[in-house]
């Protein structure tokens, strides 16, 4: 992670506690355009199945976040619908993905 900015490394550091914590297939953080961080783990339940990036996403909308600036995606790579999610917030944002143990393995 040394080519990473402090930030985008607290990011990874949110990632991989996320999805430590629940033990989930993905981990997810974003930073909206106030420096606010916000991280999620995929749900996977009966009755409803998200993607970290999309727990992330909403935990940062329903905190009034308008724009994302970055996001770390860790373990299973995003979905086209999470993508797109990212991307409606944040036309330009910074999306790192990440395997399981914090190595930034693409950048785009």
């Amino acid at each position: 992670m040394a080519d990473l900015s402090a930030e985008d490394t607290k990011l990874v550091t949110l990632a991989r506690t996320a999805r430590a914590r629940t033990g989930a297939t993905q981990g997810a953080a974003v930073r909206d355009q106030t420096g606010r961080t916000y991280a999620g783990a995929s749900v996977a339940l009966a009755a409803l199945t998200l993607s970290a990036v999309q727990v992330a996403v909403a935990m940062a909308v329903s905190s009034g976040a308008g724009t994302l600036e970055a996001a770390v995606v860790l373990g299973e790579h995003p979905d086209e619908a999470s993508l797109a999610v990212l991307h409606e917030l944040g036309p330009g944002i910074t999306v790192h993905l990440a395997d399981v143990d914090g190595t930034v393995t693409a950048t785009y």
